[in-house]
């Protein structure tokens, strides 16, 4: 695997030394028959000497070589969850919003943290455990054999045994297991929704409402959890039943081996150890077997995400490098977030239908409709957040699906409705508009988009730190401050959707000025609620049920757009809302 290759030579001396240590362990119980049949029942003190200090280096090599393999072995597995996290990081930027939409932030987040650590200690044990318990387990038998191969009968009969409920065990724990990381998913989700919206909680007094919901989400893991540690945890005292049945086999048959002169004192200890050697290897397999098909599940949702392949990448060949104006186009243009090849499903799926209309570049266009109308469905196609499900989006006279990625989204700068900063000073929030942008240049940008005003009573000015997601300033503020991230860039193409719903009406008045008097030449496109946001635009788009029912000016509009004049009266005469 390629997360693996830089770690190779770690990857391969890991086994190695742990294939050493093995060997040493191995051999120290036969040795210490050695010190109890030559020296201590032969009454030499002299080979009790010289067979401890070969046990003593046996055991010197053991631990060296242990540690070997464990700081291999660590510095492999961790460096192996590094690239995993890293590639899922990297391929996790290229998605396209459908992409994004296809796995929720809670679910990705699980992948990135819970399933790589599961496969780090998967990857860890396949390198030590996995070699440790199967080499114990041969050389322990193999010695066992080659000291009586009359008395081995009584470990392959454990074998038998223990295998036989390990294998009862494992077939059941690992369905449960399948499960347990749905539950994570679900747990994060709940987690994180109620973090991202703890204010909303708190406003409506919910809190024992989200904490019902959490308690449901962790019972549901805590239950899981119960049933298969309940089942695994028969391995220990099935172990211990099945290696106190082979200390009292061993001791009866052992006794009379040696009152007959088959087995002697020392030979029998050495058996008592390969025992519980080859017993507790046993057990380690159920482990390995258990945690790698629980690893196997976290593998396959950790390669979803890095294979998974953007729905929206730059074309093969011939990628437009340029954007030459800022005209846009919308030819036949239906779109759908969840296409279906069923022709009547289709059209009742459709977000937005048949679209046709053209805005010269330089041109400052509105668009108004109530909510699930269409319009942000309609903005994004613009800067190919998405793609046109049926006809053609161009910008500049180009289908928007010929453009490279970078050079169309630098052209086409998107004020979203969910206004996000990000944890850092008003600078560096600024800067992500344009890297490089002096601090008069932002200031510029915060004076026409009204940002000025507040940045300049805070004590630090622009160095003000922001906290994560903006939480220590206004919804206004935060508007503001992303409408001069997006001004910084200089776009021919700025998209403000629904990004001034906030601000009072007089800060939305002097942005709208700075937009006609200042920004000329660049194609603005502002979607909002209010007529007020938009009445000074030089043409209207009026969408209702995802089409474009009305496209003029604000005094045409109102002598022949029904709906138009609806939101009019509501908003002018009643001063009220309007949400269709």
């Amino acid at each position: 695997m390629q997360q693996v290759r830089q770690f190779r030579t770690a990857s391969i001396l890991t086994p190695i030394f742990t294939a050493l240590e093995v060997v040493m362990g191995v051999l120290i119980p036969y040795v210490t028959s050695w010190i109890i049949d030559r020296g201590i029942m032969a009454g030499d003190m002299n080979k009790v000497y010289l067979f401890g200090a070969l046990m003593l280096v046996m055991a010197f090599f053991s631990m060296l070589f242990g540690i070997l393999s464990g700081r291999f072995s660590a510095y492999a597995s961790s460096g192996f969850a590094y690239n995993l996290r890293n590639a899922m990081y990297e391929n996790i930027q290229t998605f396209s919003f459908s992409n994004i939409d296809k796995y929720s932030s809670a679910g990705l987040i699980t992948r990135m943290t819970t399933d790589v650590q599961s496969l780090q200690q998967a990857f860890q044990m396949l390198m030590r455990i996995s070699v440790r318990a199967p080499l114990n387990l041969v050389f322990s038998v193999f010695m066992c054999m080659f000291i009586n191969l009359k008395m081995s009968a009584i470990f392959l009969v454990a074998l038998v045994i223990l295998g036989t409920a390990l294998y009862f065990i494992i077939s059941r724990t690992v369905k449960l297991y399948a499960q347990v990381f749905r539950r994570y998913d679900d747990l994060n989700n709940t987690m994180q929704e109620n973090i991202t919206a703890i204010r909303v909680v708190k406003a409506f007094v919910r809190e024992d409402f989200e904490n019902k919901k959490f308690s449901k989400a962790t019972e549901a893991l805590y239950k899981l959890f119960v049933k298969t540690e309940s089942l695994q945890a028969l391995n220990h005292p099935i172990m211990m039943i099945v290696v106190y049945g082979c200390i009292i086999a061993l001791s009866w048959f052992g006794a009379q081996f040696i009152v007959i002169g088959e087995l002697t004192t020392g030979q029998l200890t050495s058996l008592f150890t390969y025992v519980m050697t080859i017993l507790s290897s046993l057990m380690m397999l159920s482990m390995i077997f258990v945690n790698l098909t629980m690893s196997a599940a976290s593998a396959k949702r950790v390669i979803e995400i890095i294979d998974e392949k953007a729905d929206i990448a730059n074309p093969l060949n011939d990628a437009v490098m340029e954007v030459q104006d800022g005209s846009i186009d919308f030819e036949n243009v239906s779109f759908s977030y969840h296409p279906t090849k069923n022709e009547s499903e289709a059209e009742t799926s459709y977000a937005i239908r048949h679209i046709n209309l053209h805005i010269d570049s330089g041109a400052t266009i509105g668009i108004i409709g109530g909510t699930g109308s269409g319009k942000s469905s309609l903005a994004t196609l613009v800067s190919r957040l998405y793609d046109a499900t049926q006809g053609v989006v161009k910008v500049g006279g180009v289908d928007v699906r010929r453009y490279d990625l970078t050079t169309l989204r630098e052209e086409v700068s998107m004020v979203l409705q969910n206004n996000v900063l990000f944890a850092g000073t008003i600078l560096d929030n600024l800067r992500w508009g344009k890297e490089d942008a002096t601090l008069e240049e932002c200031k510029e940008a915060c004076r026409m988009a009204c940002a000025d005003e507040f940045i300049d009573q805070m004590p630090e000015g622009y160095n003000t730190y922001i906290e994560q997601n903006g939480s220590n300033v206004s919804g206004g503020q935060k508007q503001r401050l992303c409408i001069a991230r997006a001004f910084l860039k200089k776009p021919k193409i700025l998209i403000l959707d629904d990004s001034t719903s906030a601000c009072d009406t007089s800060t939305d008045a002097k942005i709208q000025k700075a937009f006609r008097e200042e920004l000329p030449d660049m194609t603005k496109l502002i979607i909002a609620q209010r007529i007020q946001s938009v009445q000074f635009a030089d043409r209207i788009i009026v969408m209702q049920s995802g089409q474009v029912t009305g496209f003029d000016t604000h005094e045409n509009l109102l002598k022949s757009n029904t709906l138009y004049q609806e939101i009019y009266h509501i908003q002018t005469k009643d001063k009220g809302d309007f949400d269709h």
